[in-house]
């Protein structure tokens, strides 16, 4: 249930509480802890987690008979943990008290979106009628990103006595929060230390077994009343133990603060002795949370978004979650943007392409952080460049999956669960990861006029993928057009063709399209280069003209396999079965996962015309109308609305929806097209992590790049908003379900622009801080100039 700015949950359901778990995770861009109850250890119900951004490990695993190698985001030692149970005066001790208890009378979870705490309330009641009130208050701190704190309050009803309770700081944790994963090896943690400080603190400190971070924990455990505590120091975590008097109307609370640092923390150090010097220096709860909730005032005042109704507070979630894994203690990091969030151990904490859905709105909102998130890529571009030259390719080739050193990290068998067989996997194969780079970085400098950037940093990666493109394109004589042979598209369904012995297809489209949009805009870049820039570019880089004159040739003759009047998915993809997707509705219901469900049947997706989720139809998501037809028309090809709307349908009635994704691209495509159907898939979307729309995916993390997409979809998608170098262009589509919206963006300098939508009409004001006026383009090449401090109400 939501109310404004809360999330909450008034019953305890050991079937959802992973769900609740990541949903109501808390975290400051640094590291995040999952909203997992303090009382309960790992097990089939709760999976209690804390992640540090850029901290991975790699193991080696027996799967199958075949030794392979993995690298996780890694599970941190437990600091939340707390055990607790009554000591009635004149009566035996209670037992130790759980959510699962069946003295439980009340549960109740309520995240507060607007300053970041989780509050959990349990009231226990016993045969006896004795009553136990708890109430626990968590932050992760958004303004000292080393800080985290959870008060515990207790109260007792009808009974006086001693609530016993145990502050734990556990590191006997492993990585198995994902059930799919449970063969592979998950211990990442050794050589642990712990112990107390003279004044009572408690740390443990221990690493990473590959490459070996060092981690140091601290925690502060303030008793009220003051109580003399049992202190337990044990191979892999510390314990303190007190005894608390309470009765009917005297309470007492606890209070853990954890400080945790890092060998990859500046300046270098002892990670113990830092953590310990920072709690040293923390204040009181008080304090911490009165500071933790102003940074959070100001982290909403940049991101502001105002959606009325139920939409804009499903919204505000996902952007509470966004700012949580990418907040502007990202800038200072060198990490990438995990897929699924810092809230579950789901795809391993990798990162894959879901900047490209991300980036735009970090660009419109914290450029800090995006340019940051590019500058993760820029550093493994030696890596990139390294696995171009093992494949025999050129240039740079992302990886797939990324994680700490820009090595492609995707697994190589993947579980289905439905057959319980372990299957090869060649997902590597999606080298439009590449294009989607690419693409960030040449957006990035659209929205922010960083040219700095994009002449230095980001003109190496632009122009190593467009090297690469360039390479990887074989001219093929009859056609007359070059090819881009074995690789896998979007779509993830198909990885070959029926009955090949090797893996990937031909001359996907997305992948084509998009490398001849690279290709130009490297070109582009070249162009606009400063003279000494650009020799210095072409020497660094050995650029000869050769080279440039086949990009510009590449750019305007890579094929796009068509048929029967649409844009084929890859070359032959028309040629391929048709699925009955009634009968498989009829005996499966959901199908999003209709891979896994013909495989277990002995079948395989790839004899079909279906996929998993968007794919050509990805290039609507990505490209205006306009410059969707600007791209074909250089490959030689009309695309008019009548060709682009039957590819749409065509696609749209053979995809699955098995990613978050899915939805939400083909509700954007749709609305660019005034489709009617659009408000479907953006409900799916919206309603993606937060009603686990996927069965069960959730609880292993949040789809970040969805969550992210929905935000981006009311304020670019539905005012069809683009920011370029002539300024702010704005072409809006009608969505009847959100007819008005406002939010505040930055643009070229011009920090604070808000935009107000009403039916029929649009608003723009410019702040009073903006040294220049701010040119917005309209349809019908209307053009308007706003200078600082005006608002100007337009008709649409």
């Amino acid at each position: 249930m939501t109310d404004g700015w809360t999330w909450t949950y008034d019953r305890y359901d050991p079937a959802r509480e992973r769900l609740v778990e990541s949903l109501c995770t808390l975290g400051n861009g640094r590291f995040a802890t999952r909203g997992s109850a303090p009382e309960c250890p790992a097990g089939p119900v709760h999976y209690p987690g804390t992640y540090l951004a850029g901290c991975y490990d790699r193991r080696s695993s027996t799967v199958a008979g075949r030794r392979i190698e993995n690298e996780d985001m890694v599970n941190l030692p437990d600091w939340t943990r707390l055990r607790y149970r009554c000591l009635p005066d004149g009566g035996p001790p209670g037992p130790w008290l759980t959510p699962g208890s069946p003295d439980l009378r009340h549960y109740g979870v309520r995240l507060d979106l607007r300053a970041g705490t989780l509050t959990r309330h349990l009231f226990f009641r016993d045969a006896d009628g004795r009553g136990l009130r708890v109430d626990h208050t968590r932050l992760v701190h958004m303004g000292d990103p080393r800080l985290a704190a959870q008060r515990s309050t207790f109260r007792a009803y009808g009974w006086t006595g001693a609530v016993e309770v145990e502050s734990v700081l556990d590191g006997a944790v492993v990585n198995a929060g994902v059930e799919r994963y449970r063969n592979l090896e998950g211990r990442h943690l050794t050589d642990h230390r712990s112990g107390f400080e003279p004044d009572g603190t408690a740390w443990l400190s221990c690493r990473t077994t590959d490459p070996g971070v060092r981690l140091g924990l601290a925690v502060r455990t303030d008793a009220h009343p003051g109580a003399p505590a049992v202190e337990t120091a044990g191979p892999t975590g510390a314990v303190r133990t007190y005894r608390l008097p309470i009765g009917p109307r005297r309470s007492a609370a606890l209070v853990k603060t954890l400080a945790l640092r890092t060998s990859a923390d500046r300046p270098d150090g002892d990670p113990r002795a830092a953590a310990c010097a920072d709690l040293a220096g923390a204040p009181a709860f008080p304090r911490l949370l009165a500071t933790h909730e102003a940074s959070w005032r100001r982290l909403w005042e940049q991101g502001e978004l105002h959606v009325p109704g139920e939409v804009g507070r499903v919204l505000r979630l996902h952007l509470f979650h966004l700012l949580q894994t990418l907040s502007p203690h990202t800038a200072d990091l060198d990490v990438g943007v995990p897929a699924r969030g810092l809230h579950g151990e789901a795809y391993r904490g990798h990162v894959f392409w879901d900047e490209l859905f991300v980036l735009p709105h970090l660009n419109l909102h914290f450029p800090e952080v995006s340019r940051a998130l590019l500058m993760y890529r820029h550093r493994r571009l030696p890596a990139a460049r390294a696995a171009a030259r093992r494949a025999g390719a050129t240039g740079a080739m992302y990886p797939w999956q990324s994680a700490s050193s820009g090595r492609e990290e995707t697994q190589q068998l993947h579980l289905n669960p439905r057959s319980g067989r372990w299957l090869p996997d060649h997902s590597h194969l999606q080298h439009h990861v590449g294009s989607a780079v690419a693409y960030n970085v040449w957006r990035y400098a659209q929205a922010t006029g960083d040219r700095g950037f994009l002449h230095a940093e980001g003109a190496e990666i632009l122009l190593e993928v467009a090297r690469h493109w360039a390479g990887a394109a074989a001219f093929d004589p009859g056609p007359g057009r070059y090819r881009i042979r074995g690789v896998m598209g979007p779509d993830e369904y198909h990885d070959a063709y029926p009955g090949a012995t090797s893996p990937g297809i031909d001359d996907n489209a997305y992948t084509n399209a998009t490398a001849a949009w690279v290709l130009a805009r490297g070109l582009d870049l070249l162009a606009e280069l400063p003279d000494a820039r650009r020799a210095e570019l072409t020497e660094e880089l050995s650029l000869a003209d050769e080279e440039l004159a086949r990009w510009e040739d590449v750019s305007r003759r890579l094929h796009i396999p068509f048929h029967r009047g649409v844009i084929s998915q890859f070359e032959g993809y028309g040629d391929l079965a048709e699925l009955d997707w009634e009968g498989y509705r009829a005996r499966y219901g959901d199908i999003r996962r209709l891979d896994r469900i013909l495989e277990a049947e002995g079948d395989a997706v790839n004899r079909y015309q279906a996929s998993k989720q968007a794919d050509t139809l990805m290039l609507g998501y990505l490209f205006r109308p306009a410059e969707l037809r600007a791209l074909f028309a250089r490959l030689g090809h009309r695309l008019d609305d009548d060709v682009w709307r039957a590819t749409v349908a065509y696609h749209l009635r053979r995809t699955s929806h098995g990613s978050t994704l899915s939805s939400l691209v083909h509700g954007w495509v749709i609305a660019r097209q005034k489709g009617a159907d659009a408000w479907r898939y953006c409900e799916e979307a919206l309603l993606g992590d937060v009603a686990d729309v996927q069965g069960g995916t959730t609880g292993e993390g949040i789809h970040l790049g969805a969550m992210a997409g929905t935000v981006d979809l009311v304020e670019r998608g539905i005012t069809g908003l683009e920011p370029g170098p002539e300024g702010l262009r704005v072409e809006p589509v009608v969505l009847a379900q959100i007819p008005r919206f406002a939010f505040t963006i930055c643009f070229h300098g011009h920090r604070g622009v808000r935009v107000r939508v009403l039916p029929g009409r649009l608003a723009v004001r410019v702040p009073t801080s903006s040294r220049s006026p701010l040119t917005l383009l309209l349809p019908g090449g209307r053009r308007y100039r706003i200078a600082a401090g005006e608002e100007r109400w337009l008709r649409l």
